[in-house]
């Protein structure tokens, strides 16, 4: 297709405006304002693709690398990604704990840290607070937040029910769970006691994985809503790898 005319108002009048991304001589009509290139392409993504970059986000790869990597724009990547993250279930793919006539058959026990990441710039700060079931390594709940006790209360509000009912929760001596975990089920213990050092793991794991959470890179998020829609599409992938290895 080669176009003799601007799409948008049908105008012959228009003039050589730069050129696009892709290196393409771009056009802007003298009328409207459009802008467009002679000869659009409309590159049709195949599913096999869809499917590649679906694992390629799940690896510390920044997005311009996977665009160049699979040979797609970053405009249309980003619009895929969305769509990604918001057909995310809010359950996080968590494994239903195994019970009789309503009554738990199994001891519950959680452990809870958070960890530092940013947005935008340093000085934005965002904690990531991390839920974990100590025996089948999921994550039962995350938050995004601040460091505060507000932020702690916003996650315990996450925790499945089962859990928050039943559950021992294993933290570190930060203050901010106190009055926040009923204390009957809140054990406090120094790092050396080993009884968080499952979900620290898995911290290590988070930032190892998700570009967005290297400390010294030019791949950190600049949106929020990206921010906790990359976190939260790891985390539903990682618990449906630790599902399958307790089937």
């Amino acid at each position: 297709m080669i176009r003799d005319c601007c799409p948008e108002c049908g105008s012959k009048n228009f003039k050589k405006n730069g050129h696009t991304h892709n290196g393409k001589q771009n056009h802007q009509c003298k009328d409207c304002k459009r802008e467009f290139v002679l000869t659009p392409e409309n590159k049709t993504i195949s599913e096999d693709k869809k499917e590649m970059i679906k694992k390629l986000l799940l690896e510390r790869i920044p997005l311009r690398g996977i665009c160049r990597v699979v040979d797609v724009s970053l405009e249309w990547l980003l619009s895929f990604i969305v769509t990604i993250y918001d057909a995310l279930p809010d359950h996080l793919n968590v494994e239903t704990m195994n019970s009789e006539n309503g009554v738990i058959i199994q001891r519950l026990e959680a452990e809870v840290d958070e960890m530092w990441s940013f947005v935008g710039h340093k000085k934005n700060k965002q904690w990531i607070w991390i839920a974990l079931d100590a025996k089948t390594r999921q994550v039962i709940a995350f938050h995004i937040g601040d460091r505060s006790k507000d932020s702690a209360k916003e996650l315990w509000r996450k925790i499945p029910e089962t859990y928050r009912k039943h559950a021992t929760f294993y933290t570190d001596l930060y203050d901010s769970y106190e009055d926040v975990i009923p204390k009957e089920q809140h054990k406090a213990v120094p790092k050396e006691a080993g009884k968080t050092n499952h979900v620290e793991r898995f911290n290590c794991t988070l930032r190892q994985r998700v570009s967005r959470l290297v400390r010294k890179a030019l791949s950190f998020s600049k949106k929020l809503k990206n921010h906790i829609g990359a976190i939260k599409y790891f985390i539903c992938h990682y618990n449906l790898t630790k599902a399958a290895l307790h089937v």
